[in-house]
């Protein structure tokens, strides 16, 4: 049986984070997991919710599908529609399938977000025992042979000669243009 290398998902005791930014950082990853579990909710069920959250200096925030609005207005007993809401039918079942649809990519967003945040974390931890080492740059270079190690050392040195050549072409041009006339003023 192979041991396993991490701990898994652990239970984070429920009391109040008492460090405030901590506590902000807390409430705003906790409130897009909820906003994000209540449109999964919306997409796979077609349930109406609402949700209003107050942040810690009383800033609210809300989510609601179809609307916060509507939500709150059905929990009230209110199922009264609005004076300027007189949508046919069939354009409400066309909103409500893109609204599910706009749904659906969100989530395959966050999913795919969570993925690259996973993947980016993975990729800025150290290597153990690499930490204090600059990173060893291994190239293909060992696996040439001699014929192959002669030719990039011609073509090297050919790259060095036309490098030397345009670097003279500028030199000549620069001091031609400084010996004119009418660089210099007096």
């Amino acid at each position: 049986m192979v041991a396993k290398k991490t701990r898994g998902r652990q239970n984070i005791e429920m009391k109040k984070i008492e460090n405030e930014d901590d506590r902000m950082m807390k409430f705003s990853k906790r409130r897009s997991g909820i906003y994000k579990k209540a449109s999964e909710l919306v997409t796979l069920t077609g349930a109406e919710i609402g949700i209003v959250l107050f942040s810690l200096s009383g800033k609210p925030f809300t989510f609601g599908h179809p609307s916060l609005e509507a939500v709150a207005n059905r929990f009230l007993g209110s199922n009264q529609q609005h004076p300027n809401d007189n949508t046919h039918p069939l354009v409400e079942v066309h909103c409500w399938v893109r609204i599910n649809e706009l749904n659906q990519q969100h989530n395959e967003l966050l999913r795919q977000l969570d993925k690259e945040k996973a993947q980016e974390k993975i990729l800025t931890q150290p290597r153990k025992g690499k930490e204090t080492q600059p990173p060893k740059r291994e190239t293909l270079v060992d696996e040439l042979n001699h014929q192959e190690l002669l030719q990039i050392d011609a073509a090297v040195d050919d790259l060095h000669k036309t490098f030397l050549a345009k670097l003279k072409e500028k030199i000549v041009a620069a001091s031609s243009y400084m010996a004119h006339p009418m660089y210099f003023r007096h």
